[in-house]
């Protein structure tokens, strides 16, 4: 089998690179992305390794350009990206970024400590100047040559806990004159709401009291003269002041907003020279370096065929960095297991991402994502078959599929919308497919569309047979194929429309579905058990196929697949007016497993059943022992074996007789072998799942029309169309969110449990570990860390 149907053959390879060169050359193994590197260091502490100081540059290289970043998105400045992907820099140029990045740094925390003190300073005069504008009044009421004052501004909100605090320490002998400044003003920080106030009160006593209490509340004080004349002339020279300070304040602002718009336009491409840099340094942090300190020595996992783009690669690398000496890669003999990697395009990595879900697949084992490309969506559809939901899911990823180079480049953040669109591809299938089931099950919107007139001709009720029929009002329909000259011959496609009008709708498609499931359900598993004889052959494993494949398809063809081709002869051998003899093929298999035929409640379906019946159960019966016990005692045979070839050679018996154990390999096989017979009964119930969820969505969408569409329509008055249009809206927000979302989220978790379970159990153990290439492509998309 190709490698589109079991992972990619691994290797080992050892790489020699030259020091002046390895820098290089891991930037174009990096830029490549198909080579995974060990850590070949894996004793020595991080602080310790050799390029630590390198990545600690490029880190602190890294934090200045976020405090950039945070600069340029808080003056709400777009970043320019022109989705260029720069070269990495040379080592020599990281002292020129790191001037560059720390001359940024200290411009804009300058420009920001210089504007903070302005705005601070802006803001104490438009206080001082909301004082001396508002006071005023305040001296119109009281006898200055009675009272001493302070004067302040404080919070809006603290007015009345401030006001209440000042009569109870002061035992109000003060006189409080407050007013709210209109306009909010806008400290270093934040924006506040402020309150002028002014205090009149006898004495140094009272004085320092209220002293206290403002500095308890934080209010500011502000010296404010007591004469008219003097108040008028510290306000002009005040409003003078705020007009030079607010003129500073806007060129300091477009200097800021000049040096971070300069920075906006390469802010991307210097996050991308940093991360890159780190990560090369971070890499070769794994390796080891030999005793002369002249070459690092890599071991690297890759595809076997990348191994001559892993070469270009290297001698790229070689010559960018000006080394006369060429890298060399060696692949390395190992008996370790490699990394699991299967190569994937944006078509088939949401499959992809279904499977692994499940497990990382063991080393070349067969994949199960080329056919979950065709079953998931398929067994989806059946589910959810709806021609109308079939063709708006369809339609909504279409959507996603000719605008993805557009959406792409936006990057979202909603994570919802970003899980959707990874999946873009499935839920196109899955439309697609749903409109196939729904023309199958002649289901739109709970509604059957007439193509091909009806088979059926009830000519009291309707009239002339063909495409025309019509039911009159009130009519109550119930068909019954026995009745002489109604039913002629199979419909053309689908299931005939009029069903859907007839009062035992439920019962003919609750028959039909229940079949329909357990045939499709059995038809999958026995494709799962087929594919583990791929592994078999390819793992050169003949005794997994002659003691396992072999008794697990013939148990499950005896019993399961014998009861498909049960529901295949009664379609055949009844018509509709024989039917109504047919016995019920739940009791005829109950009977077959227990042996009893002796019902006389429930006949035979046709001669010689008895004789052939108990004979598959007792080839069932007869393959449980074969997984359970002769396949144990084969391997304990086996084991004996290899154990007196090697006391010929070697005396050291007792070490190698340790590598069996025969009670788990009992167990195991045991364990194993009662999973797999009770898990076909209990799969093949599972696959019922098909049948309850296709007559749910069914049954929603059907009420759904009757409870909301269907009083639109029913309207006959003269805003029946204004009725019609609100009716209309409801249902169509309905029908996305109950039937489209809900229903199809749950019809999509069923399927994947079906996947999961009942199909890949069957021959995908999903115990393997991922290929991990490093890659710059990955690391700046925050796939995995660095």
């Amino acid at each position: 089998m190709g490698e589109l149907f079991r992972s990619e053959e691994m290797t080992l390879a050892q790489l020699f690179l030259q020091s002046e060169a390895a820098y290089c050359c891991v930037s174009e193994l990096g830029e490549l992305g198909m080579v995974q590197f060990r850590d070949l260091n894996p004793d020595v502490n991080v602080f310790q390794r050799k390029f630590v100081n390198e990545v600690r540059r490029c880190e602190e290289m890294d934090r200045k350009l976020r405090f950039v970043e945070k600069e340029i998105k808080k003056a709400a400045i777009p970043m320019v990206d022109t989705g260029e992907n720069p070269e990495v820099p040379f080592p020599r140029d990281m002292i020129d970024l790191e001037a560059t990045f720390e001359k940024l740094e200290n411009e804009l925390k300058e420009i920001n400590t210089n504007q903070e003190a302005l705005k601070k300073n802006f803001l104490e005069l438009t206080e001082l100047k909301h004082i001396l504008h508002r006071t005023q009044q305040f001296f119109d009421e009281v006898e200055l040559c009675l009272c001493r004052f302070v004067a302040g501004v404080i919070s809006r909100e603290r007015i009345p806990t401030f006001e209440r605090m000042l009569w109870r320490v002061c035992r109000g002998n003060v006189f409080l004159r407050k007013a709210e400044i209109e306009d909010p003003l806008e400290d270093p920080t934040t924006v506040i709401h402020k309150s002028v106030f002014i205090i009149f009160f006898q004495g140094d006593q009272l004085k320092n009291r209220v002293k206290k209490i403002c500095e308890g509340f934080r209010a500011s004080l502000y010296p404010c003269p007591e004469t008219p004349q003097e108040r008028k002339e510290m306000l002009a020279g005040v409003n003078s002041r705020i007009d030079d300070l607010q003129m500073v304040l806007n060129q300091t602002e477009d200097h800021r907003q000049r040096v971070l718009q300069a920075a906006s336009k390469t802010m991307r491409v210097w996050f991308i020279k940093v991360r890159k840099m780190k990560a090369i340094y971070h890499t070769l942090n794994l390796c080891n370096i030999d005793v002369t300190q002249k070459c690092l020595i890599a071991e690297v996992w890759c595809p076997v065929s990348d191994l001559d783009s892993i070469q270009f690669a290297l001698r790229r690398g070689t010559e960018r960095s000006g080394s006369t000496v060429p890298s060399i890669l060696n692949r390395m003999q190992t008996k370790q297991t490699p990394p699991t990697f299967n190569k994937t395009n944006k078509f088939t990595s949401g499959f992809q991402n279904i499977v692994d879900a499940y497990g990382i697949g063991n080393y070349r084992e067969i994949n199960p994502a080329p056919y979950t490309i065709i079953t998931f969506p398929f067994l989806f559809a059946v589910m959810f078959g709806d021609m109308g939901h079939g063709v708006l899911m369809t339609c909504a990823a279409l959507y996603l599929v000719i605008r993805e180079s557009r959406l792409l480049s936006q990057k979202s953040d909603n994570e919802i919308f970003n899980m959707v669109f990874a999946g873009r591809y499935i839920v196109l299938l899955m439309g697609i497919f749903s409109i196939y089931t729904g023309i199958i099950y002649n289901d739109c919107f709970s509604k059957s569309l007439n193509m091909f007139g009806s088979g059926w001709s009830v000519r009291p009720m309707f009239g002339p047979k063909g495409a025309n029929w019509t039911i009159t009002t009130g009519s109550i329909l119930q068909l019954d194929p026995a009745v002489p000259g109604v039913f002629n011959g199979p419909y053309p496609l689908g299931i005939d429309p009029i069903w859907n009008v007839a009062t035992n709708k439920l019962t003919f498609l609750n028959s039909f579905k229940m079949k329909m499931s357990v045939i499709l359900g059995v038809i999958h598993m026995l494709f799962g058990v087929s594919l583990s004889l791929f592994n078999h052959l390819y793992f050169k494993k003949p005794l997994n196929i002659f003691l396992g494949f072999i008794p697990e398809i013939v148990f499950m063809s005896s019993l399961f697949g014998y009861l498909v081709l049960l529901v295949f002869y009664k379609w055949t051998a009844y018509d509709a007016f024989t039917s109504r003899e047919a016995p019920s093929l739940l009791i005829h298999f109950i009977n077959m497993c227990l042996f009893n035929y002796n019902d006389p409640t429930n006949k035979p379906l046709y001669r010689g059943q008895m004789g052939i019946q108990v004979l598959l159960v007792l080839i069932a019966l007869a393959c449980v022992p074969c997984m359970l016990i002769v396949k144990t005692m084969v391997l304990r045979r086996q084991h004996l074996n290899i154990l007196n070839i090697h006391n010929a050679v070697c005396a050291n018996i007792l070490v190698f007789s340790s590598q069996f154990n025969f009670g788990d390999v009992a167990v195991h096989q045991a364990i194993h072998t009662i999973e797999y017979c009770l898990g076909c009964i209990s799969n093949t119930a599972s696959y019922l799942r098909l049948w309850a969820l296709s007559l749910a969505h069914a049954q929603l969408s059907e009420v759904l029309w009757s409870m909301v569409m269907h009083l639109g329509l029913s309207s006959r008055s003269g805003g029946g169309f204004f009725g019609l249009s609100i009716i209309f809206s409801a249902f169509a927000t309905l029908t996305v969110a109950i039937l489209l979302v809900m229903e199809g989220l749950s019809a999509f978790l069923h399927a994947l449990r079906l996947h999961w379970v009942e199909f890949q159990n069957k021959f995908y153990s999903g115990q393997g570990f991922k290929f991990v290439p490093f890659s710059f492509e990955s690391i700046l998309e925050g796939r995995f860390d660095e």
